[in-house]
């Protein structure tokens, strides 16, 4: 069953319909957003349509062979790091728990300033090798491809859509520049709350005064790791007249990864479509071991805890103490877990180290009443 918003990207592919599918050229983003690109892209050649991922050769989750698309991989690194995000991820929780110093906190921030300004710098350095390579353009000029699609969280397929002069789609909740919604949409903060900033659309005079602060200092980071590196490239190769900003801000479609519903209050395109829950799939038979386990579970249910697809464990204290909080419920736990396994765990949590669907099998399977994502 597809989710109705995936729908839109049939606007643009329109006219090949009622004959043959759609090529689209797809530029992702690895990581966890590869697996929200990889559902769309499956559900694409569903409908006949004929779907290329361009990837570097040093991906995380992006394999040279599917059954849904064809690759193109790039001699090119994409500057991401598995090891390292996770341990900023890391480093945050345990500053959050036990408190850091301000020093502390800034010199953990440069370090992932510098760490996205490497990133950006990466992409950039693989699109300018795309564009250099006269055969490789011309291949994809050959293809006639109907549209680009792509997460706008690093430029690349933004620049190729522009440099190819095709349609373009976002699958996107982040830009470069921070959430979508600021891109595109008037954003007033005096009740839009920047991200990180954990206030609400209902604000008083010093919370407004704070998320001021924390946009200024998004500000600041835009200038320090995006304009450098986006500046230059898009000048040299669309004109001195151009702002990067005007490639993203012309994508004809936005298929936004929320839903307005979640949201507070804030202005919106016409050009936004909200596909939240487009990931749900029909469940599958759980294995019998796992069905037993679920079944047992009776009138109260089953919770699936999951840390997302970068936090694989947590500190041993903290694991301990969700396991000892775990084994007081009456409910059935089914927990990712890929670290030491607790001492305090209780007969009702169940953990597993899936690299497949169990979390979504678990989801949807009719036996459960309950169940909980914590991303």
């Amino acid at each position: 069953m597809c989710h109705p918003s995936l729908l839109a990207l049939a606007v643009l592919l329109c006219s090949t319909l009622l004959v043959n599918g759609g090529k689209v050229l797809v530029f992702p983003v690895d990581g966890s957003h590869w697996i929200n690109m990889n559902i769309i892209i499956a559900e694409l050649h569903s409908r006949g349509h004929e779907v290329t991922v361009v990837r570097p050769n040093d991906t995380w989750y992006i394999k040279s062979e599917s059954p849904h698309y064809k690759t193109i991989t790039i001699n090119s690194s994409a500057g991401f790091d598995e090891e390292r995000f996770g341990g900023f991820v890391m480093k945050t929780l345990i500053m959050r728990r036990q408190g850091a110093s301000l020093w502390t906190r800034l010199s953990m921030e440069y370090d992932l300033v510098k760490e996205f300004y490497e990133m950006n710098k990466k992409v950039l350095e693989m699109v300018e090798c795309m564009f250099e390579d006269t055969k490789l353009m011309q291949s994809l000029h050959d293809a006639k491809y109907d549209l680009v699609l792509t997460d706008p969280w690093t430029g690349a397929g933004v620049f190729m859509a522009h440099r190819l002069h095709l349609p373009l789609v976002f699958n996107v909740r982040w830009t470069i520049q921070g959430e979508g919604h600021f891109a595109i949409a008037p954003s007033p903060l005096s009740y839009i709350p920047t991200p990180r900033s954990e206030l609400t659309d209902k604000m008083t005079f010093i919370q407004r005064v704070k998320n001021v602060l924390y946009f200024f200092f998004l500000t600041l980071h835009t200038w320090y790791v995006i304009e450098p590196n986006c500046k230059p490239f898009v000048h040299r190769h669309f004109g001195s007249d151009v702002h990067y900003m005007e490639l993203f801000q012309s994508a004809d479609i936005w298929l936004m990864r929320n839903d307005f519903t979640f949201e507070f209050p804030r202005p919106t395109m016409p050009n936004v479509v909200y596909m939240s829950g487009f990931q749900c799939k029909p469940s599958k038979p759980l294995s019998k071991e796992l069905e037993d386990f679920v079944q047992s579970s009776g009138e109260h249910g089953v919770i699936v805890m999951t840390l997302g697809s970068i936090v694989e464990k947590l500190p041993e204290d903290i694991t301990e103490d969700i396991a000892a909080a775990f084994a007081e419920l009456p409910q059935k736990v089914i927990w990712r877990h890929k670290g030491k396994r607790p001492s305090t765990l209780g007969n009702n949590t169940r953990i597993l180290d899936w690299s497949g669907d169990y979390g979504g099998q678990a989801i949807w399977h009719s036996t459960l009443s309950l169940s909980f994502f914590i991303k």
